[in-house]
């Protein structure tokens, strides 16, 4: 070695596997970057070592000038330059920042950057985060094709980076926001207050209605002053809906369509006094008597003794439901809001007038 090289080998620092250098980009490929990093050879960081997303160009996140962190990996490869990885120093730093956020329960915002079949993995300062999916939403949900490059806010519920299992929980987020999102809800709702929304569900007993964060159920015996067999036949998934807050008990939400000024019994009494003359169709059948409905909400009970003068075993044989009929008030009572029929004592005030 000569005396020339002797004195730049004693200006040039030393370096080892695993020692964080500082270097300046004097070259950059879609696929390398190169930095001076004040050692006899150059630091090389491949496309690899930079970063754990797929087919980045590196020319579009760095350029010459620029100045790296960066740890070694090899002091010399076979071409005598000196392998560095960023992505290692950046998993090291993460893996710090997510103990600390884990610690302190911090909310972390990052992009989803695979999903996976059990939930999604998150890369955060080039550390990987897994949502499992019965973390990811505060409703199963098995397609979770939606989260693809979408960022999502979590919090760190494990942190075991020795294990590699760092995971993180969503869940949790969404739940408390919609904690708060009712809480504010139910603290301006009153019985009696109108109020709109969106049929979210529907079953055998009735529709959740989704006030806008906190939902309401609307009972079947609710949806209309008529009967209804079925949910299904008033309304769908989607639907808008207009009701007022018939009960309050803490979160349930007790909903009615049954408005005060549409309840068909508020003037019964004058129109289905005794003696009047009605018409309707049947509604439903039994063995004692047909329901004829007046109208929507208002079903008279004609009894089979009552459908003729003439002897009838049961109404099935002279009626069927849908029929019209028309017939005489005979009996009519508010408060068990009930009506009783007979077509007999329109046909004996007919021949009455016809005798006469």
């Amino acid at each position: 070695m000569s005396e020339f090289d002797e004195l730049l080998e004693q200006t040039l620092k030393t370096i080892h596997n695993g020692e964080v250098v500082e270097g300046t980009v004097i070259d950059v490929k879609p696929d390398e970057i190169v930095l001076n990093i004040g050692y006899k050879a150059d630091g090389i960081i491949t496309r690899n070592e930079y970063t754990n997303a797929p087919n980045v160009d590196l020319t579009t996140v760095v350029k010459v000038g620029d100045t790296l962190q960066a740890k070694v990996v090899r002091v010399q490869d076979a071409e005598g330059q000196v392998v560095l990885s960023y992505k290692r120093l950046a998993a090291e730093n993460g893996s710090k920042r997510l103990e600390e956020a884990f610690n302190n329960h911090e909310v972390i915002t990052a992009k989803v950057s695979k999903v996976l079949d059990g939930g999604l993995s998150v890369i955060v300062d080039e550390t990987r985060v897994f949502i499992p999916i019965s973390l990811v939403s505060d409703s199963f949900e098995k397609d979770l094709s939606k989260y693809a490059d979408q960022e999502i806010s979590f919090v760190i519920t494990e942190f075991l980076p020795k294990k590699r299992r760092i995971i993180g929980d969503a869940k949790q987020l969404l739940v408390a926001k919609k904690a708060e999102a009712q809480k504010a809800i139910l603290e301006k709702l009153h019985v009696g207050d109108v109020v709109k929304g969106t049929v979210k569900n529907l079953t055998n007993f009735g529709a959740f209605i989704d006030l806008g964060g906190v939902d309401g159920l609307l009972h079947i015996s609710e949806m209309s002053w008529g009967r209804v067999g079925n949910a299904k036949e008033l309304f769908k998934v989607g639907d808008e809906v207009e009701c007022f807050v018939k009960e309050l008990d803490g979160a349930k939400i007790a909903l009615s369509k049954k408005f005060d000024n549409e309840n068909p019994w508020k003037d019964a009494e004058s129109k289905y006094a005794v003696g009047n003359e009605v018409t309707g169709k049947v509604a439903r059948m039994t063995d004692f008597g047909a329901f004829i409905e007046l109208e929507t909400g208002v079903d008279a009970l004609l009894h089979v003794s009552q459908i003729s003068k003439k002897r009838i075993e049961k109404p099935a044989d002279v009626l069927k439901v849908g029929d019209e009929v028309t017939a005489k008030i005979v009996a009519f009572d508010p408060e068990s809001k009930k009506i009783s029929l007979s077509v007999k004592a329109l046909e004996e005030s007919d021949e009455e007038v016809t005798e006469e």
